[in-house]
């Protein structure tokens, strides 16, 4: 059975070979891969020279990072992590066997549960990781503790069958969401968070990100829950409709006078408008549940070659 460890790098010779050389003592059997993703910082000499395996991305984003690691490496057992030393090594050990023992087809490493927020002082970042988490879990019907962590692990079926389109930070949102929407089995471990060293210097920008994550989720349920995407927008839509309606319906009983015409024009029009999108998004959670019942039938197919294999 072979596991691989999965490192994005980018700029960070201050932790990288802390990080492969940790991950080398715990796991020794493991390939250990790098990904380098245009590191100015000579990265990618420091984790070859602490033994692990560097390759390279040059399309900048950790998401395009993800899918090249998917693409190329074949494995039973992927562990993903940062190269910013933040997760402990030790913890692999135990997502390992959940994947290797079929328990799991993505272990989530979850900081939120543990030392997180003692050991991470920036306001916006903890504000979004709740954001996050919060919104997830109420439109895809969850209770994951930990949506955006950066040490997973993963199994030969998730990561081959996974379409990745994030390009950049918000990769993780989208990993849980596949999963969730297509009934791999999640387990979630807590594991002791610690905040980047003196001298490493996170990526992640609160704002530019956070906006990035935002529009990822908005995407995210109007592709994986069409109907109540374009339900909610119809219904606002007739909310608006009813509170321009009403007072014309209540002079109308009145005086027995049709007033404001022209506002009654545009309010039969937004009625129509909002009818037109409730019905495309029926059309597409039917087309979304075909879809769902085409890549069932896609993963047993994966599952009967990998075991021809």
């Amino acid at each position: 059975m072979k596991t691989a460890i999965l490192i994005p790098c980018y700029n960070e010779s201050a932790t990288i070979a802390k990080v492969v050389s940790d991950f080398k003592r715990v796991m020794p059997h493991a390939d250990v891969y790098v990904y380098d993703n245009n590191s100015t910082d000579g990265s990618d000499e420091i984790a070859r020279e602490n033994g692990a395996i560097v390759r390279y991305e040059y399309k900048q984003g950790k998401g395009n990072v993800v899918k090249s690691m998917f693409r190329d490496i074949n494995a039973d057992c992927y562990i993903m992590v940062d190269g910013d030393d933040t997760y402990p090594a030790e913890s692999a050990l135990e997502f390992e066997k959940l994947v290797l023992d079929g328990k799991a087809d993505m272990v989530i490493g979850d900081r939120l549960s543990s030392t997180y927020f003692e050991e991470n002082d920036r306001l916006f970042h903890n504000t979004g990781n709740k954001l996050v988490k919060k919104s997830i879990n109420l439109f895809f019907s969850s209770d994951l503790k930990d949506i955006m962590t950066g040490m997973r692990a993963f199994s030969f079926d998730f990561v081959k069958s996974f379409p990745i389109s994030s390009k950049e930070f918000e990769i993780e949102t989208e990993m849980s969401v596949f999963a969730l929407r297509n009934g791999f089995n999640i387990i979630e471990i807590p594991i002791q968070y610690r905040d980047r060293m003196e001298g490493s210097e996170s990526k992640l920008n609160t704002y530019k990100d956070g906006y990035k994550v935002i529009k990822m989720i908005i995407a995210l349920i109007r592709d994986k829950k069409p109907l109540l995407f374009f339900s909610s927008i119809s219904a606002v839509l007739l909310i608006i409709a009813g509170i321009y309606f009403f007072p014309i319906l209540l002079m109308y009983f009145s005086s027995g006078y049709v007033l404001k015409i022209p506002t009654l024009i545009v309010i039969s029009t937004v009625v129509i408008v909002a009818v037109i999108i409730f019905f495309i998004g029926v059309l597409l959670h039917v087309l979304q549940k075909q879809h769902d019942e085409r890549f069932q039938h896609h993963l047993l197919l994966l599952n009967m070659n990998k075991d021809d294999d």
